[in-house]
């Protein structure tokens, strides 16, 4: 917001210099952009008179004027403007003058023959107009050579200024003026506002829909005013904001706008009657589908279902809190004007203006919320400013209102307050802070305080700290809420660069938690196999299964939160695919969601996908499809090298995404890690994918805390003795699995067995039905001596005992 410090000083009375008051607004949280000297624009410029003007004997469109400074002769000036004549007043730069909106320097010079002593000044030319049809020309006799920069308002400095989002009462020249009074510790002058009483415009009616989305709303009927051109006081105050006076009606809109930040609307009376026709009624109301309103901009605009609506007769005629209707604007023949002042909801003024792509300054107030207090002293001021500019009479007024008026009340600890900001402030500057920014406080009370480090042995070590009850004013409603936001607010004005500079009284040198060390040493591993790390968002369409629905998405693509990973790095792997880059190896460490007892719960899993092997562009058919024996061994010997052995195997057929014959839960020992197998043939069917591909996902907080339970990883010297192999081959039903089988062996073969591996299966001719045959083969090995083929033969005699006994088997061998 541009603030004009001329207008700011009629508000409160300050001694700053420009640069001095920036400094303090932005060490208060408002950010000075840029301080725009204005009196540098005419440095020099003074009144003069035009005495003859006669057409340049050289040049037709040019004049030579006689220019009357209050010098000891006049000037002779070469004028281009069509208006220079005798007998009018006009800004003259005499040599030696710089202009620094043009850039030039003003030099007696030469002009077709003709000798030219200055310029005779447009607007344009010094700063206040984009452009000007002629030099400018004052309305009154003036003392020649006397200053114009007191004349056009560029006596003045604009500071261009930035609020926080929060500050919507920053966004008015009364809302920087009270800041200005908190810096300064003067008094705010609030304009002086007097209207009498007016009655209810007779047989008009307010309808408005929604009491929350606009909980004011007041019309103002004023009769017989004549549109005009506003007073140069007034155009000078709007310029100097960066707005362009219109007339006198709307620039008094505007200047309240400005002045109190409560935008204001008015429409022409007789046009808004031919709206309405036979009923007399003005709505609130959201557009209805299909609906069209031509803004003030003149664009025909579609509405949206978000638009909030200024209706007359439940005809749409403005868009409510950002822009009125071109079919009901003032214009230069208007009498009667309805002058509307309201307050809308700031979530709803906003998401109309989005709709729209429209912003203007209305709805940047309205969308940060206007100071519902100020609607009535706002409108009153208006209506004064347009009697007294306008004439007219007050017929009356009709008014809705619905707003909250419940105080704030909050409650402010001395010890809170020094705890947060470190330093023994007294309390007697809260007291005198806190009331120059508008909080009212009650007297202090004393309340015992605990000393920082007592121990309840020693309670009665205690100090007594103020406690006051502190009343927001309306103004500051939106943006004080609770007792931090009172410290912040007494910090910025106490000044944060007085606050001690401390460190902590101990450093540490920083480390990771075990549970990262893990997570990082798992990432390394599954990486260290050739695995590459995926990472997807948690949020996923809301479909059949899915536990955890997000009650506002942003889209129905993103409308839940995931169950599970695989659908994810199947995503990731069909779209690999079908790119040409080839079967995706992967894995991935993220959340998963899910309610279980009424209770949301969250997990974090540990997921892959393999297709190793498989090629899109493999022509030779060379690469070798991985198998489901592959495939695990990838997830075993990855599992084995974070030390999580044994890991066995059961039969699962629960999954929809996996085959329901090639896939099986995880287990280490008696503990349940997750799930294992290709995919379901329908899955790689309907995505076109590679039937050979493997999917594993497993609860990684049981992984991490199986980690940090074994502790360090203690290593065992190689036996130096060799290890003598034997094999074992038999019938065995379809039923048993080879977990279940090597399991057995190795309880039966006990501490000399030192591993036991799968080398063969065959079904078919010479097999049992509902049988297969299979071979292992064991490796023992002591550490200490050279076993003999007695004590090999005895454990291998075991172990063949053990599998006919317990799975009935049929010895091979």
């Amino acid at each position: 917001m541009r603030i004009s410090l001329n207008w700011l000083h009629d508000l409160v009375d300050f001694d700053l210099s420009p640069a001095d008051l920036g400094e303090s607004l932005t060490l208060v949280g408002f950010e000075v952009e840029d301080v725009e000297d204005r009196a540098t624009w005419a440095d020099g410029v003074v009144v003069g008179r035009i005495l003859e003007a006669e057409t340049h004997p050289n040049a037709d469109r040019l004049r030579v004027c006689q220019v009357d400074v209050g010098g000891e002769r006049p000037l002779n000036i070469v004028c281009g403007a069509a208006n220079a004549r005798a007998g009018i007043t006009v800004a003259v730069a005499v040599p030696g003058v710089y202009l620094p909106i043009k850039d030039l320097q003003l030099q007696r010079t030469e002009l077709r023959g003709v000798v030219s002593e200055g310029m005779i000044c447009s607007l344009a030319e010094l700063g206040l107009e984009k452009s000007s049809e002629g030099i400018h020309e004052f309305a009154t006799e003036l003392e020649l050579g006397a200053d114009v920069r007191p004349l056009l308002g560029l006596d003045d400095v604009v500071l261009d200024l930035t609020s926080t989002a929060n500050r919507a009462d920053a966004l008015s020249m009364v809302g920087i003026a009270r800041e200005v009074a908190a810096l300064t510790r003067n008094t705010v002058r609030l304009p002086i506002v007097s209207v009498s009483e007016s009655p209810v415009i007779p047989e008009f009616q307010l309808a408005v829909q929604d009491p929350q989305a606009c909980p004011a709303y007041s019309g103002t009927l004023i009769k017989g005013v004549k549109i005009g051109p506003s007073p140069e006081w007034l155009q000078r105050r709007l310029e100097s904001a960066g707005t362009r006076s219109i007339n006198n009606v709307v620039d008094i809109t505007n200047l309240v706008l400005l002045e109190w930040g409560q935008p204001l609307h008015a429409f022409d009376w007789d046009r808004l009657q031919r709206v309405m026709g036979s009923i007399q009624q003005v709505g609130v109301r959201k557009a209805l589908p299909e609906e069209t309103l031509k803004t003030l901009d003149g664009q025909e605009r579609s509405l949206q279902l978000d638009n909030l609506l200024i209706t007359a007769a439940d005809q749409p005629v403005a868009l409510a809190g950002v822009m009125g209707g071109e079919e009901t604007e003032v214009y230069e023949d208007t009498q009667n004007i309805f002058l509307e002042a309201a307050l809308f909801d700031p979530v709803q003024i906003r998401r109309s203006a989005r709709a729209q792509a429209l912003r203007t300054e209305a709805s940047a107030r309205y969308e940060r919320g206007v100071d519902f207090s100020a609607l009535d002293v706002a409108r009153d001021r208006a209506v004064a400013l347009i009697l007294e500019l306008a004439g007219g009479e007050l017929v009356g007024q009709t008014v809705f209102d619905a707003r909250d008026r419940e105080e704030r009340r909050i409650e402010l600890r001395l010890s809170r307050l020094i705890d947060i900001l470190g330093d023994d402030v007294p309390s007697e500057e809260v007291e005198e802070i806190l009331p120059a920014l508008g909080f009212e406080m009650s007297a202090c009370e004393l309340r015992p305080t605990p000393v920082k480090g007592s121990t309840p042995e020693a309670e009665s070590f205690t100090t007594a700290k103020c406690v006051w009850q502190i009343k927001v004013p309306p103004y500051r409603m939106r943006d004080v809420e609770r007792e931090i936001d009172l410290i912040e607010e007494f910090a910025r004005l106490y000044g944060y660069d007085r606050f001690s500079e401390t460190l902590p009284p101990e450093t540490e040198v920083g480390m990771l938690s075990p549970r990262e060390k893990t997570l990082r040493q798992i990432r390394e591993v599954f990486r260290g196999v050739g695995l590459t790390e995926l990472f997807h968002i948690s949020l996923c369409p809301a479909e059949s299964g899915v536990d955890v629905v997000i009650s506002n998405p942003l889209s129905p693509e993103y409308s839940a939160l995931r169950q599970e990973l695989l659908p994810d790095l199947i995503e990731s792997f069909q779209r690999n695919w079908a790119q040409g880059s080839g079967a995706l190896n992967g894995f991935e460490i993220g959340r998963v969601f899910w309610r279980q007892d009424g209770h949301y719960r969250e997990a974090d899993h540990l997921a892959g996908i393999l297709g190793h092997g498989a090629s899109l562009n493999d022509w030779q058919h060379k690469a070798q499809a991985m198998d489901w024996f592959t495939a695990k061994g990838y997830l075993v010997a990855t599992l084995e090298r974070l030390g999580m052995t044994p890991i066995t195997f059961q039969p699962d057929r629960d999954h929809p995404l996996l085959h329901p014959g090639r896939t099986a839960t995880l287990w280490l020992r008696e503990t349940y890690l997750g799930r294992f197998g290709q995919l379901h043939p329908s899955v790689y069917q309907e995505r076109d994918l590679p039937q050979q591909v493997y999917s594993f996902e497993l609860d990684l907080d049981l992984i991490v805390a199986q980690i940090l339970q074994r502790g360090l990883t203690i290593y065992h010297p190689f036996s130096i003795y060799p290890a003598s192999d034997r094999d074992i081959a038999f019938y065995v039903s379809l039923s048993v699995t080879v977990a279940e089988l090597e399991q057995t062996i190795r309880e039966a073969a006990g501490e000399l067995l030192e591993s036991v591996q799968l080398f063969d299966e065959y079904r078919g001719q010479g097999v049992p039905e509902d049988q297969r045959s299979l071979a292992f083969r064991t490796l023992y090995r002591a550490p200490d001596r050279t076993l003999k083929d007695a004590e090999v033969e005895e454990v291998q005699q075991r172990v063949r005992s053990r599998l006919e006994e317990k799975f009935g088997v049929r010895l091979r061998s």
